[in-house]
Order: structure tokens, then C-alpha cells, then sequence
């Protein structure tokens, strides 16, 4: 389980190991994926540059990388592994539940039975070349609560063998993460969490039991990053142009409008002491609470080092995040 920090920018995890606490999310590394025309990517990407940029993260000090055997159907872990391979040095996470083709980039379905967690485990082993896996978790959000008593059984039992050091949950409902809290070896939760959805119950269920928070969507899937106007539309093959019930930052590939505004009325805040909204959005998350991993996606060297350089500043001062609370409670 997770430590309180000595610094309020690092955190021990449950193997003792100090690393920074902030993440590299590769989702975006992966490229494209569909279900059926429906991209659930982010568009193209230069595998070399993707290779750049990991590399530019671990000489900048992050020792956490988050991804998914779904993403880019399977590329994504591809990339990580050629990258980064059998380092000790580095904590891999992976995800499974969402099975994909790897020659026609298709989304095939959702499965969690034994026999298909212990195929995705090998598989993204042999992906990420990898002895172990660091950390497994649960890819999808709304399984039904008894129906996953198997599934972590499964997890156990991987733990036993060797074939992963942890294991967690990928959801943003606060009865699934309290579901699994007695299992040795269930370390996480990875969860939406940023300065428009403060995930307070979630949060408070993790800093009870010592879990780690890994916040996916911490700069609201790029809308925090500050380079989207409202008449700026995402490219075809990117997600957040797709027409998906839990895309709510963007509408038809543009900036949703209440979103837009919860924007504005943040943005100087987010910037004081010379930050950028990006560095921003990320102290707001370190000082939401000490056990909180946000995992930015990145595609370039230069958005890895933007992220990287919020460490240097530190969380959000208190007072800060009062003024931040009342603007946004005033929309």
C-alpha cells in the first residue's frame, strides 16, 4: 500500500520503491482503433517520436508508465516495450478486458473470464518484454460488482505465480473500488479526476485505505492542455471527435460549451507563479490529495517535458485552491 510521502512530489509505492508522482498515459502512443468506423484513438503517430519522447520522460526522472493491451490494438504496448523493456527501474501498468485485433485495429468485445485474463497477462508480457507485469488493472469501469469476485481471484492467483507484482481497477464507481479492498495485492485505483471532476467520494475511499490514485484525464482529454479555441475541431480519426456517451469535454469534435467556460474561469489561477495551464492542472492534483498519480497522455518530447517540468512547481497552494473551488461553484 501506499506511504505518506516526505515530499509532497513523490510517493512509495507498494513495492518501496520512491518515484515521482506524476505518470506518462500512452493511450495517444498506441494510434489508431475502431469499433466498427467509431475511432477510440487519437489519430497518427510517429512511433520515433513516441520512442523519443518515453525516453526524454525517464531522463527527466518519471518512473510510471500507464497503458492498455486495447490501445492502438495492442501498438501502444508494443512502443513501451521497445522503449523501455525489462528495466527494473521503471513500473509498467497495463490494462485488460477490452479485446482488440491487432491486424484490422477493431475492438472485438469485452471479456474477463479466467482463461481470457491469463491469455491478455502473456500476451502483454511478450508486448511490453516484460519478466513481469508491475501492475494489472481492470479495464472495464462497469462490471458488475459480484460477477468481479472471479476476476480478482484470478488476479490473486497471477500475484502467486509470479506473473504480476499488483494488481487494481480501473472505474470510476466508488462500490467497485471498495469491493476488493481485503485482497493482498490490490494496490489501485485508476480513476477520472482533474479541476472539473474532483472525484470526492472515490478519493475519499482511497485515502482510507491507502490506495493509489491514478488519475487518468487529468487535463480533461487535452481541454486542459490550453491549445484547443472553440472553433478548433480534433482530427477524424481522434476519439474525442467520436459521438460516445462519456465524451463530455468535447461535442462533435469541439470544445463543449459549459466546459469551455468552467475553462476561462479557472485559466488565471491554473497560471500564477508562471506555470502553464497544463503544470497547472496537474498541482491542482497534488494538492487535491497526497495519494494522487495523474498520468498525462503525450505523443511529442516537448508535451513530456511540459508535464515533466510541473514537478519542479509543486502542488497548488490552499488558497489557490479555495479560489478555484468558488469560481467553478459559481457557474
Amino acid at each position: 500500500m501506499l506511504t505518506e510521502p516526505d515530499n509532497a512530489t513523490t510517493m512509495v509505492l507498494w513495492n518501496g520503491r520512491e518515484i515521482p508522482r506524476l505518470g506518462m498515459g500512452c493511450w495517444a502512443i498506441g494510434g489508431p482503433f475502431y469499433a466498427g468506423d467509431v475511432p477510440l484513438g487519437w489519430g497518427e503517430v510517429d512511433d520515433d517520436e513516441s520512442i523519443r519522447a518515453i525516453e526524454r520522460a525517464v531522463d527527466l526522472g518519471i518512473r510510471f508508465f500507464d497503458t492498455a493491451s486495447n490501445y492502438g490494438a495492442g501498438h501502444s504496448e508494443e512502443v513501451l516495450g521497445r522503449a523501455i523493456g525489462n528495466r527494473g527501474d521503471i513500473v509498467i501498468a497495463t490494462k485488460f478486458g477490452s479485446a482488440t485485433d491487432e491486424k484490422t485495429k477493431q475492438a472485438i468485445g469485452a471479456f474477463a473470464d479466467p482463461a481470457f485474463i491469463r491469455q491478455s497477462a502473456e500476451t502483454s508480457l511478450r508486448r511490453l518484454r516484460r519478466d513481469r507485469l508491475d501492475l494489472l488493472q481492470f479495464h472495464l469501469n462497469d462490471f458488475p460488482l459480484e460477477a468481479s469476485d472471479e476476476v480478482f481471484e484470478t488476479l490473486e492467483t497471477l500475484k502467486d505465480e509470479g506473473k504480476i507484482d499488483a494488481f487494481g481497477w480501473s472505474t470510476d464507481h466508488p462500490d467497485r473500488a471498495a469491493r476488493h479492498l481485503h485482497r493482498a495485492g490490490f494496490v489501485s485505483i485508476q480513476h477520472t479526476m482533474n479541476v472539473f471532476e474532483p472525484a470526492s467520494a472515490m478519493i475519499d475511499i482511497i485515502e482510507r485505505n491507502g490506495l493509489i490514485s491514478i488519475n487518468r484525464g487529468p487535463l480533461a482529454m487535452g481541454l486542459l492542455s490550453g491549445k484547443f479555441t472553440p472553433d478548433k475541431t480534433v482530427g477524424e480519426k481522434d476519439v474525442r471527435g467520436a459521438s460516445l456517451g462519456w465524451m463530455i469535454y468535447f461535442k462533435d469534435g469541439k470544445i463543449a460549451p459549459e466546459f469551455a467556460a468552467r475553462l476561462e474561469a479557472v485559466r488565471g489561477l491554473l497560471t500564477e507563479d508562471g506555470r502553464t495551464l497544463t503544470q497547472g492542472a496537474l498541482a491542482w492534483l497534488w494538492a487535491r490529495s497526497s495519494r494522487t498519480l495523474p498520468i498525462p497522455g503525450f505523443r511529442t518530447v516537448a508535451q513530456v517535458e511540459e508535464n515533466a517540468g510541473a514537478l519542479a512547481k509543486g502542488p497548488l497552494q490552499p488558497d489557490v485552491m479555495a479560489k478555484i473551488d468558488k469560481a467553478l461553484a459559481g457557474l
